[in-house]
């Protein structure tokens, strides 16, 4: 089986970087790479209904993040139709209030988490994938958003799970440690075959007067035992760049 986590960035600028002059790039990127889960950051109301007309072969949960329907940032899990059936979902803040539309602790945007507990059709087999997509400021929120996402990924204890996401933590961070800590392993450390490849690259370019070439995206795994490769994947179709982050994929047996 094979899993993806890509932040495909919201909109962009300047005009090259808007979201309409990437989106076949970044349709092309899933595509190509064929995963049978896959969970996106960034994802506005506009992306969403994009892509769920160019990668008809997937269905998806998830929400708005501004008003728990179609306003703000989704952070969506896709999953094949064909090879799954979808028997639980949800979403929930990264907040002290996680069942209401709220902001968390000291984090400058709301924050979200959609998960879905899929069942493979064929065997019967259950796989449980969580997607969020942490702040990028709060550092107290990094750390609570990640403590809550693992907290609540424990309500399928002993089910295959697959955590994605854009985490904007860097690996030994406290934030990913706390998800380490709950019993998650990062696919990058696991697999048996893998990249010490960066995530984040701003389009190849300096920010802030420094380049940016930083892993903040992630996929952590429970009660998955075996995981054969990781991959940053770093195509540019047409010599362009689909976003400002590469996408992450694990192969691994369910």
């Amino acid at each position: 089986m094979k899993t993806m986590s890509y932040n495909i960035l919201c909109a962009g600028s300047p005009p090259r970087r808007y979201w309409t002059a990437r989106k076949e790039l970044v349709a092309r990127m899933i595509r190509d790479a064929a995963p049978d889960t896959f969970g996106l950051q960034e994802a506005h109301d506009r992306w969403m209904s994009y892509l769920v007309s160019a990668l008809p072969e997937y269905a998806y949960v998830g929400i708005g993040r501004d008003n728990g329907k179609r306003m703000g940032e989704y952070s969506p899990v896709f999953y094949r139709k064909d090879r799954f059936r979808l028997l639980e979902e949800g979403h929930f803040w990264l907040s002290e209030t996680p069942g209401i539309v709220s902001f968390g602790w000291d984090a400058a945007c709301r924050r979200i988490c959609s998960y879905a507990l899929l069942e493979e059709t064929a065997t019967g087999k259950k796989l449980a994938h969580f997607n969020t997509h942490l702040d990028h400021i709060g550092v107290k929120a990094q750390l609570e958003g990640a403590r809550l996402v693992a907290s609540q990924a424990r309500k399928f204890a002993g089910i295959p799970t697959i955590l994605t996401g854009d985490f904007n933590v860097f690996p030994y961070s406290e934030p990913y440690m706390a998800v380490i800590e709950s019993g998650f392993t990062d696919a990058r450390k696991q697999a048996a075959l893998s990249t010490d490849q960066f995530t984040f690259h701003n389009f190849g370019e300096p920010l802030d007067g420094a380049e940016r070439r930083e892993t903040i995206d992630y996929i952590f795994t429970r009660n998955i035992e075996t995981v054969s490769s990781f991959t940053v994947l770093t195509d540019r179709p047409d010599g362009k760049y689909p976003s400002d982050h590469d996408p992450v994929v694990a192969e691994f047996e369910l």
